[in-house]
């Protein structure tokens, strides 16, 4: 599924209808180039999730945990320098059946992070417009996504 995102409003909304179709133990990967709005689209996802305490990027911390409806783990693999089988240990806990983990920059460390249920890709337009591709083997989640947002469908 595709779709050209025109405005923040836009990419908010689809993050939240995503959201709705999430369920404990999902990983999704998010792809795309600095300032995509990779941790934009983690915001409004979690905010749909029930997360009420600011979302921020963590750029510098590779990990942050936020208290929901479910609990969520926000990981940004950017400044990894590289991803081994002893690192896997340490993130083994952001891996949990009844939370949702979402990733920024999942190709450092692929091998070791488990299959996800989605994987988004997000690329600029222009200044304002976003690409989102989002890829998952569960037709009902694309399905709901493609009936939600019918107008938007490329």
């Amino acid at each position: 599924m595709e779709i050209v995102s025109r405005s923040q409003q836009q990419t908010a909304s689809l993050a939240a209808a995503l959201a709705a179709f999430l369920h404990g133990g999902d990983i999704v990967f998010l792809i795309g180039e600095l300032g995509a709005g990779k941790t934009f689209f983690i915001r409004s996802a979690a905010e749909a999730l029930g997360v009420t305490e600011p979302v921020t990027s963590p750029s510098y911390t590779m990990a942050q945990t936020y208290g929901g409806k479910t609990t969520v783990h926000h990981l940004d693999l950017y400044r990894l320098p590289k991803f081994d089988a002893g690192d896997a240990a340490d993130f083994e806990p952001f891996f949990e059946a009844e939370s949702i983990t979402f990733i920024e920059w999942p190709d450092r460390a692929v091998p070791f992070l488990g299959e996800p249920a989605v994987v988004i890709r997000m690329e600029h337009v222009n200044i304002d417009s976003r690409r989102i591709s989002i890829e998952s083997n569960r037709q009902e989640l694309i399905h709901g996504l493609e009936h939600a947002f019918a107008d938007s469908v490329d």
